[in-house]
């Protein structure tokens, strides 16, 4: 599949002045870049000196992943770390009745939802690097608040300005990874970072077992010691992510701006003309949505959330039904997180080296199914019903990151992206106000409603992709027989970004 620019030499001769990308419709790099013979396979665009492209690469990967997921795993763990609280008698101490505790939960998604693109767009305008640190400092901050409240309003305010500050950071992470990364490498880097939330589901359990042990020190019981300890953490970390956080390509300072024109012209060539310098408009918020394919990808996201957050949230609480004490609650529930993990690893490397993305999607979504499946009609073995739970981390942990990362890196150009990427999270986050109200007490312990939910939202997500894959499968076919040069300027094809005549979608 040929996608846009892709096969089209990128000249070191043409006329050009330092500040501008090359044109991969006339086919021009920068003239007084210095160009070794170092060449990649599929853009035959010349590196800069004294590197080579698999080792910029893998600069950008040291100063893009990790910090991001460090940020996103401690961001969703200050989450769902309730989740472990309430194991260690959160509702109990707080007198928590009825379905105060899952109203709880929803109160944060309110927020998260409705402030996405805001946040997304107040990130291109002040920089990742500062508005992302920022609030991680506050969502620390509220997270060890939470330690202390004494009552049901108290936890309220409190999950309420979580889902305010922690707002920004999954969209803003997948927007900004999206614009350092070609589409064909992007799906280990999103998977590695989405997976944040796998390892943070772990590490969760293990750090819950051991701090609930400090129940008593200090007069404190043991869950609120999760939340103050987790979330000062995350206090002191933000301060020093202000300096390590990442900005986007262009106002990067450990590359030299030979790397950054070369970074721009290897990403310009796969995705077209970025527009990092426009500011993104109400207008232009309007127009992404005319575009079905954004609806449909909405959904895509939308259906796994459900699953997705009613393992999160409630795992501890169906895993203590199988007749575990509270630290060995703790303990089952790190090895799910982990098979999720490898799983989604696995899927990410065969994704990225076919690179295609619906097939991967559609047989993670199987996974989740079958795993719903078996708790839906197994209910008097603890070890299948275990096991089944595995089976719907894997899937929805797995499908979650490949098709974020799928429709992210199908949008072209700065304001397409902040726009498209900030609607897929957002909307797809009234899941999270769904996954919460599916598994109540009452149903305890075969938790029927819930599971059902969970399958038919995972259908939802199914159908949704194969709604997506075939507007782009269909844009692709119709865009090959239309002739290339439609009379478009350079202007006019930046601002249609991947709606352009020449861009060719992933599938």
């Amino acid at each position: 599949m040929r996608f846009f620019g892709e096969n089209k030499a990128v000249s070191p001769t043409s006329s050009l002045d330092n500040t501008q990308s090359p044109d991969p419709n006339q086919g021009y790099y920068p003239n007084d870049v210095p160009v070794t013979d170092e060449y990649d396979d599929d853009l035959h665009v010349q590196c800069p000196p004294h590197t080579t492209e698999r080792k910029l690469v893998r600069r950008i990967d040291f100063h893009v992943v990790p910090f991001l997921c460090i940020m996103y795993l401690l961001a969703f763990l200050d989450r769902v770390n309730i989740a472990n609280a309430n194991v260690f008698g959160l509702s109990e101490d707080l007198n928590l009745a009825g379905n105060e505790y899952n109203v709880a939960l929803v109160i944060f998604f309110v927020p998260y939802v409705v402030f996405e693109i805001p946040s997304n767009v107040l990130l291109k305008r002040f920089r990742p690097h500062i508005w992302l640190s920022i609030n991680m400092f506050l969502f620390g901050f509220t997270t060890a608040m939470q330690g202390v409240v004494q009552g049901y309003s108290g936890l309220l305010a409190t999950r309420f300005f979580l889902g305010v500050f922690e707002t920004g950071m999954f969209p803003g992470c997948f927007y900004l990874i999206g614009m350092w990364y070609r589409r064909h490498e992007a799906q280990k880097r999103y998977s590695f970072f989405f997976n944040s939330t796998t390892l943070a589901g772990a590490f969760g359990g293990l750090l819950a077992a051991a701090i609930g042990k400090m129940d008593g020190v200090g007069g404190y019981q043991g869950w609120r010691w999760i939340f103050i300890l987790e979330g000062c953490f995350t206090v002191l970390v933000s301060f020093f992510f202000f300096f390590l956080l990442p900005d986007f390509p262009e106002e990067s300072k450990w590359l030299s701006p030979e790397e950054k024109s070369y970074v721009a012209a290897r990403l310009r060539v796969d995705q077209g003309r970025s527009a990092r310098e426009r500011s993104i408009t109400l207008k232009d918020v309007g127009n992404v949505f005319k575009d079905y394919k954004v609806i449909a990808a909405g959904f895509m996201y939308f259906g796994l959330i459900v699953p997705a957050y009613g393992y999160a949230y409630f795992a501890p609480g169906i895993i203590q039904t199988y007749d575990y004490s509270a630290i060995q609650t703790q303990l089952h529930s790190v090895p799910p997180w982990a098979a999720a993990f490898g799983f989604s690893m696995l899927l990410a490397v065969l994704s990225d080296a076919t690179r295609t993305r619906l097939p991967f999607a559609l047989f993670a979504i199987c996974v989740c199914l079958t795993g719903f499946a078996i708790l839906l009609g197994i209910h008097d073995n603890t070890q299948v019903q275990y096991a089944a739970l595995f089976l719907v981390a894997m899937g929805a942990y797995t499908a979650m990151p490949l098709v974020v990362c799928w429709f992210n890196m199908n949008l072209g150009g700065h304001h397409r992206r902040a726009v498209g990427s900030a609607w897929q999270i957002g909307f797809g986050n009234i899941g999270g106000i769904i996954a919460v109200f599916a598994f109540l007490e009452k149903d305890s312990p075969k938790f029927i409603p819930g599971y059902s939910i969970g399958i038919a939202f995972t259908i939802i997500s199914m159908l949704a992709c194969l709604v997506y894959g075939g507007g782009c499968f269909i844009a692709n076919r119709r865009r090959a027989k239309t002739p290339v040069n439609v009379g478009l300027t350079e202007y006019e094809k930046t601002e249609l970004g991947d709606l352009s005549p020449e861009y060719r979608y992933l599938l």
